[in-house]
Parts: C-alpha cells; structure tokens; sequence
C-alpha cells in the first residue's frame, strides 16, 4: 500500500473531475494513479483464492480506468464508491472467464476409448460425437444430471461397467477385456451392456 500514491482529498478530486470533464487527458491520469490504493485494497481480498497480488491489480486497473472515464457525478458524489464497484466487477469478470475455460476443457478431456479403440470423451458419454454440447449447457449442470441419473436409470451391473470402463469417481479406465476378465464374463457380454447402458444416459438427456 505504502508504494500507492497519496488518495486525493475530496476538493482535490472535484477539481481533477472537472478539468477532466473538460477534456484535460493529465486530469485523467492523476485521477487514475491516485485512486490505485483502491485497486490494491479491493484486489486484496482475492488474493485468498491463491491469485498473484500483482495480476489482480493489473485486472483491477482495468476497472478502475473504465470507472474514472465513464464516472457521473451527477448520479452518485463518490468517485470511490462507483470505482470500487467497477475494479471488483472487472476481477469477477476474470474469475468466471477462467471458471468457463476450466470447464470446456475438462469436457474434452479424455475418458477411456472405445471398443474400436477410439479415444472418448466425457462430451461423447453425454451426448454423443455429433453434439456439441458446449453450446447449450454448461458442463457442471451435465456432469451433476450425469452422475445423478447413474444409480436411477442403469442396473447395478451397468453401473459397475461404466464406472470401470470410464474411470468414473476417479477410478481407473478399464478396457473391455479387463473388465470381462474381472467380472468373469465374456467380452462382448460387456460391450452390449456398455452400449445398452450408454444409449439410457443419452435418452435421459
């Protein structure tokens, strides 16, 4: 904080408002660089979420120049109030930017292959190869309704094979000759109720 610069006094800030408002771009800057003590104060309780102090300030600057350049002071007589506002959306903003990107994608990640050899995914499980799901819904949604409808629409027996086979609860993946072997069934025993079980979670969505 001691590296910030001094925050404006009340009549130092109405005065740099107005010379801004009349179009003085210095008036801009210093109204900027001495309102960074808010970034930093607003971007200081994030850093609990294991977020670089620096990173949030650059995020937060952001909002703070957007908050200078579109302030109205005829709406609201704190500049403070309204920028604060403005730097915590810009760092929300960041936070469900990269919330977004970790879902699409964990949704790609591999899960297994299938009985041609072929590596799936969990969008495949879901949905099947030809949808694109990231398009209408969100993964979390998907991911919950999967789990959720495992024990309600599949047989103990095709609960126990998809969650070999797709490594499902942190398990491990399985082919269909290892899992035969385990369960002391054929191979092709386990593709039909793989397939069958499959094509159950897909009608459900």
């Amino acid at each position: 904080m001691k590296s910030f610069p001094k925050p404006l006094t009340p009549e130092e800030e109405a005065w740099f408002l107005q010379k801004y408002k009349e179009g003085d771009l210095e008036a801009r800057k210093v109204l900027i660089e001495r309102n960074l003590r808010l970034v930093a104060h607003v971007a200081k309780k994030y850093q609990k979420q294991g977020e670089d102090a620096e990173d949030l300030i650059a995020v937060g600057t952001i909002g703070l120049i957007k908050a200078v350049s579109t302030f109205d002071n005829a709406k609201t007589n704190k500049l403070a109030t309204y920028a604060a506002r403005c730097v915590e959306n810009e760092l929300l903003m960041l936070f469900r930017a990269r919330k977004k990107m970790s879902r699409e994608i964990s949704l790609q990640e591999s899960i297994g292959t299938d009985k041609e050899g072929n590596e799936i995914s969990l969008i495949d499980v879901i949905e099947g190869e030809h949808v694109d799901i990231i398009e209408r819904m969100e993964l979390d949604r998907n991911t919950k309704k999967l789990y959720g409808l495992l024990g309600k629409v599949l047989t103990g027996r095709e609960q126990e094979i998809l969650r070999m086979r797709y490594g499902l609860y942190g398990g491990k993946e399985m082919t269909q000759r290892e899992i035969a072997a385990k369960l002391g069934i054929s191979r092709s025993y386990v593709s039909r109720i793989e397939k069958n079980a499959v094509e159950k979670l897909r009608e459900c969505f």
